[in-house]
């Protein structure tokens, strides 16, 4: 299994940036993906949600109207678009495939910087 996430980086207050997460190795499809956040000394946030077939979506009140999730079954590949970035957006942002309640796969993370 792998999750390679890409598209973080340093951004302006206001900016924006997509995050790219490639699966491979496990039924991709047949899963909720899911985007999580970390900040230096803060608690782990789930910051959105999609469900297998991308019909339904669910966001963290912090980011609902700013960011974007969405997925390519065909492409095996999960995206976060973040508008309207804050500088409380900064995090490592993980990519997470929910196997089960119990099971859940995690790419390595993207670095977001949100600054000017």
């Amino acid at each position: 299994v792998q999750l390679v996430e890409s598209g973080g980086g340093l951004v302006q207050p206001g900016g924006s940036l997509r995050l790219s997460c490639a699966a491979s190795g496990f039924s991709f499809n047949s899963y909720t993906m899911r985007w999580y956040r970390q900040a230096p000394g803060k608690e782990r946030e789930l910051v959105a949600s999609i469900t297998s077939g991308g019909g339904s979506t669910d966001y963290a009140d912090s980011v609902k109207g700013r960011f974007t999730i969405s997925r390519d079954n065909a492409k095996t590949t999960v995206y976060l678009q973040m508008n309207s970035l804050k500088p409380e957006d900064t995090a490592v942002y993980y990519c997470v495939a929910r196997i089960s309640t119990w099971v859940n796969y995690w790419g390595q993370g993207t670095q977001v910087t949100v600054s000017s």
